[in-house]
């Protein structure tokens, strides 16, 4: 029969359990990507051809050259129910207001013909139709006949506003926008109004052939911005992560309930199998609980994660974890998995002590006392050095990742495999702890350390199920802090380490500096784009690569991390040179083909080879072929040797800055993301242990007013509790800190590989503390106030019988 209030703590847990993941899931199943607002009046989209990259790279497709654009666009113009077909053209365009970059919600310009493809239409004025002339969003306040400065790649450049549009835009002259973006990505089809997209859609396949993608409907999604292409990505790796966390914590945390309740429930048990249950009954009435408390639980968490996934949703976008398109919608696979995951969880959760209630002997039910059950079997030593074993082994593989990522994800496994093992092994290891504090405890506590001591000495497995959710709430707060912190220090002291400069120029309110700008500073500068590596005779391979356009003297002065390794830096001249990696296993004068920007294909020739970490990027040229192939290519970062005066739309920072900044975005995302998973974890800990805490303060009453009977007062019990509390407490955070330790050292070594220098492990005590601080409160107030309930009347001594 299912106990109301010992099931309590389980279907909380389960719930909340739930709750995640139900939010979590909606979330996920939210997360489509967008079609952008300037194609949404475009049925059938021609997109170039994907680049071979992983999924959390965001480059650009490998873009179409002129000739070949026009070619497509010629063809698919002709076929039947097309009225039109735009190629869609992209560069940097970013208004001036008072002199300062518009901080806008884009910083693209097209061609005026591109307006049709998301059906933008003019307000006032008339479409630009010569260079200098450009039309804008009514939002930014000018008028037309209003002169304005453009922000373009080349520097500052006068228009004339010839007339406004609703959206954020800047439209230019569709021959200047062919000059500043000779490289096509993207084709829109606008359609006669009785034309079938489907079936243009599959004509227009004929023609592109395997040169590109042809998009209809939701598949369009595929052209959103990369940024919010890359940001999505992240809130589905958050989203992911936060419900892996929340089934693993759930089934831990239910099952250290379950596992307390059914110890103490050991005489009920015996008296079932006194009157002849067998154990296969009593298991299949534990289950039959469990499934109970799953069910109603996993119900309870579907509706109140459905509640919370609209406001989670707009609080993911505020953070940045979501694009400002991203709608929240109801799908039923989630509303399904939410259903299942309640009684899943608890069944997999009551496993381990359904086995354990199935073994009690009908003589359990003649025991008036609560005596320690057993040492830990064979089947459960085996199980937690199994899980100890694959720990170890995960800490190893973090200690040799290649990539901060893959070290990260190691390191997670490797601490839930060792929470899991110490978990299971945890009675066994409660005895040396406690014999370990032995003498403060004695020196301290008098009698009442005494009774503590032995308490814990003689119940380690309820001591152990009591500690084990403060376990595993330390275990991955230490990590996940600790992991972040030192990733993000490590990483900023080599970023630092290896620039031979005083001071940096950053773009400030833009994407990048112009090349105006960079002229104005004198220093050494660094001009990324994209390429698409090929090999001579053959169709292109298009692998994305970051090439850095760069000045090789300045470059070689300002790079500490530059070794040579064959060939010259000197030879980077004119306009068919190149300088790779060692990992490209090519040696100087081998040729080396790429796709640039504009679509054109070029063979470069190898002048030197480097190291791979010589470079923050994949390779170098000239900075004029940069510009040469990719007019709207800009400037991320220069160098200078003192302090200046920043041109218009640049900030200028010490090194220590430039690299604690470099990757301050993504550095805050990962830190709101680790303070939500700590959230999780502490939250469910802090729930287990006071519910736990609690069923054990109402079991023990009889014991309590027995200690009382002996001559304690009610302050002397309360502080007895209190103390037991804080020892389970005390024993959780040791063990969890000695987890998190393990991975936290694989993690320094690994990183220390990678940047090739020693790294201090930074440990944020400030949340470690208030983890522990949370658990010692709620654990303390779950043991004193039942207890300080239960003693409020000094009981009669016949009231209490002797336990025998």
């Amino acid at each position: 029969m299912v106990s109301i209030r010992r099931s309590v703590s389980a279907f909380v847990a389960v719930a909340i359990g739930v709750t995640l993941v139900a939010a979590a899931t909606l979330l996920l199943a939210s997360g489509r990507p967008q079609v952008p607002d300037r194609l949404a009046r475009a049925a059938v989209v021609v997109q170039s051809p994907e680049a071979g990259a992983s999924a959390d790279s965001f480059v650009p497709t490998r873009p179409w050259s002129a000739t070949a654009t026009a070619g497509l666009v010629g063809r698919l113009a002709a076929l039947p129910g097309v009225a039109a077909a735009v190629p869609d053209r992209t560069f940097y365009a970013q208004p001036l207001i008072d002199g300062r970059p518009a901080a806008s919600d884009t910083h693209e310009g097209h061609g005026w013909s591109s307006a049709q493809l998301g059906g933008l239409r003019l307000t006032a004025g008339e479409p630009p139709r010569r260079p200098g002339e450009v039309v804008v969003g009514r939002a930014l306040g000018l008028r037309t006949g209003a002169p304005v400065t453009l922000l373009t790649a080349v520097g500052a450049e006068s228009y004339t506003v010839t007339g406004l549009v609703d959206g954020p835009s800047v439209h230019v002259a569709d021959e200047v926008a062919a000059t500043l973006a000779p490289g096509v990505r993207a084709i829109g089809l606008v359609l006669a109004a009785d034309a079938d997209p489907e079936r243009v859609a599959t004509a227009a396949r004929g023609i592109v052939g395997t040169d590109g993608r042809v998009l209809t409907g939701d598949a369009r999604g595929a052209l959103e911005p990369r940024n919010d292409a890359r940001t999505r990505w992240i809130g589905m790796q958050v989203l992911t992560a936060t419900a892996a966390l929340a089934g693993f914590v759930t089934v831990f945390v239910v099952a250290s309930t379950f596992a307390f309740t059914i110890a103490q429930r050991r005489r009920e048990l015996g008296l079932l199998r006194a009157v002849g249950a067998t154990g296969r009954q009593v298991r299949r009435m534990v289950y039959g609980e469990a499934l109970v408390v799953g069910a109603s639980g996993g119900i309870v968490g579907l509706l109140v994660g459905g509640g919370l996934a609209p406001p989670l949703g707009w609080l993911l976008v505020d953070a940045g974890f979501e694009p400002s398109t991203f709608r929240v919608g109801y799908e039923p696979w989630p509303v399904a998995l939410s259903l299942v995951a309640g009684p899943v969880i608890s069944l997999l959760a009551v496993w381990s002590a359904s086995r354990r209630a199935a073994r009690v002997r009908p003589l359990e039910a003649l025991r008036e006392a609560a005596v320690e059950q057993r040492p830990i079997g064979r089947l459960r030593v085996a199980t937690g050095a199994l899980l100890v074993a694959v720990g170890v082994a995960r800490s190893v593989g973090t200690a040799t990742a290649d990539e901060a990522r893959v070290a990260g994800q190691y390191a997670l496994y490797a601490v839930m495999a060792l929470v899991a093992g110490a978990t299971v092994l945890s009675p066994a290891v409660v005895g040396p702890v406690v014999r370990l504090l032995r003498s403060p405890v004695r020196r301290r506590g008098g009698a009442i350390g005494m009774l503590v001591r032995g308490g814990a000495l003689t119940a380690t497995r309820r001591t152990a199920s009591t500690a084990a959710p403060v376990l595993l709430t330390v275990a991955f707060a230490v990590l996940v802090s600790g992991m972040v912190r030192t990733t993000t220090a490590a990483y900023a002291a080599g970023r630092a380490d290896n620039v031979n400069a005083g001071w940096i120029v950053l773009p400030d309110r833009a994407p990048g500096l112009s090349d105006q700008a960079v002229a104005a500073t004198g220093g050494t500068a660094l001009l990324p784009t994209t390429v698409f590596r090929t090999d001579p005779g053959t169709a292109p391979a298009d692998r994305p690569l970051t090439a850095l356009g760069v000045d090789p003297a300045g470059f070689a002065a300002a790079n500490r991390a530059l070794t040579v390794v064959a060939g010259s830096l000197d030879d980077l001249r004119g306009d068919d040179t190149v300088v790779v990696t060692a990992s490209a296993n090519l040696r100087p004068s081998e040729p080396y083909a790429v796709v640039f920007a504009d679509g054109r294909l070029v063979s470069l020739r190898v002048v030197a080879v480097v190291t791979d970490a010589s470079l923050p990027g994949d390779l170098l040229v000239p900075r004029a072929v940069v510009r040469t192939h990719d007019p709207s290519a800009l400037t991320s970062t220069v160098y200078v040797r003192d302090r200046i005066a920043p041109p218009v739309g640049a900030r200028i920072v010490d090194v220590a800055t430039w690299a604690a900044e470099a990757d301050a975005a993504e550095d805050r995302l990962v830190w709101l993301f680790t303070l939500l998973l700590i959230g999780v974890s502490a939250g469910y800990g802090a729930i287990a242990v006071a519910n736990t805490l609690l069923l054990a303060a109402a079991g023990r009453a009889a014991d309590l007013r027995l200690i009382r009977m002996a001559g304690a007062t009610r302050r002397q019990v309360v502080w007895l509790v209190t103390a037991e509390a804080a020892l389970v407490v005390l024993i959780g955070a040791l063990l969890g800190g000695a987890v998190a330790f393990v991975g936290l050292l694989s993690i320094r070594a690994g990183l220390a590989e990678q940047v090739g220098a020693p790294v201090d492990l930074v440990v944020p005590w400030s949340v470690v503390a208030g983890v522990v601080g949370l658990c010692l409160l709620l654990a303390a107030l779950a043991s004193v106030l039942p207890t300080w309930r239960s003693l409020r009347h000094r009981p009669a001594r016949s009231s209490v019988g002797v336990a025998g």
